[in-house]
């Protein structure tokens, strides 16, 4: 059924904040956490779905935004069926606001991207900008505003990451991973010196085999970068994962007592907790 968009009752019109440049320190806004990958394939969306959720159920107001630019596919991965999204707010026909809907069984808000449409990812800078300044007015009722980056480092994902104070950082124990999350770290680390990056190994057969995956990341970033990523958690391997994903509805709903379930939801008790930056 077609979900209706959705504006919370804390959005209240507002002025509309000028577009802000890209960031190049640390900075990122407090409440934005930005969920990346250097390769497709390693679980990302799933992740920060149920992130979102687990949030969520810690008490937390949370916007989950699609900013894998056209590719995007949140709104699969829950079975909605926007009438909006970012398409038609970054061909100027929508605000951001009016672009977001409520997956109600979950309990938070969803900005929609396009999915299966290559042509968002070749958005304009300006455009881009612009998009960068409503969602910062956008973020301020929530607490936590989780963006689902695209996989690489393309301009696009730079631009969306730069609005997050947090970025986790997805990866699996292929090789293939491995170096494109390294890859990623690499160009956020010399854009970003200081940012808060962690560290989620995903689809882990045992947490120890996690833990050794991540030493290997590790290794690389403090013999080659100078840099030590904390780890933000590890998420054992689980059948149920899939399934949810084939039901098209949140782990947290289908299989809460799930390994895989119980994993995201340590992580965003400890993303709740004070924690000391990385040097």
């Amino acid at each position: 059924m077609t979900q209706p968009p959705v504006t919370p009752p804390s959005l209240a019109p507002r002025p509309v904040a000028p577009a802000s440049p890209a960031r190049s320190g640390p900075g990122g806004l407090p409440n934005v956490l930005a969920v990346a990958s250097g390769k497709g394939g390693v679980g990302k969306t799933w992740f920060a779905i149920t992130l979102s959720h687990a949030l969520t159920r810690l008490g937390q107001r949370v916007l989950l935004f699609d900013g894998d630019l056209g590719l995007a596919n949140v709104d699969i991965q829950l079975g909605l069926m926007p009438r909006h999204d970012l398409g038609n707010v970054i061909a100027g026909r929508l605000t951001l606001n009016q672009a977001a809907l409520r997956y109600e069984a979950g309990g938070f808000d969803v900005v929609a991207g396009r999915s299966g449409s290559g042509s968002l990812a070749n958005v304009p800078p300006s455009r881009l900008q612009l998009l960068m300044g409503d969602l910062e007015t956008m973020a301020n009722p929530y607490d936590k505003v989780l963006i689902d980056l695209g996989a690489g480092v393309e301009r696009p994902v730079r631009l969306l990451a730069a609005q997050a104070s947090t970025i986790l950082v997805v990866t699996t124990d292929e090789p293939t991973a491995l170096t494109d999350a390294y890859a990623f770290i690499k160009v956020t680390a010399h854009q970003r010196p200081g940012v808060d990056m962690r560290v989620v190994i995903n689809s882990a057969n045992s947490t120890r085999e996690g833990e050794r995956t991540y030493q290997t990341l590790l290794k690389a970033c403090q013999g080659f970068l100078k840099i030590s990523p904390p780890l933000a958690g590890i998420i054992r391997r689980d059948a149920r994962v899939r399934e949810a994903i084939r039901n098209q509805t949140s782990i947290l709903i289908r299989s809460p007592n799930a390994e895989a379930a119980a994993d995201v939801e340590a992580i965003a008790s400890r993303l709740l907790q004070p924690a000391a930056r990385q040097g």
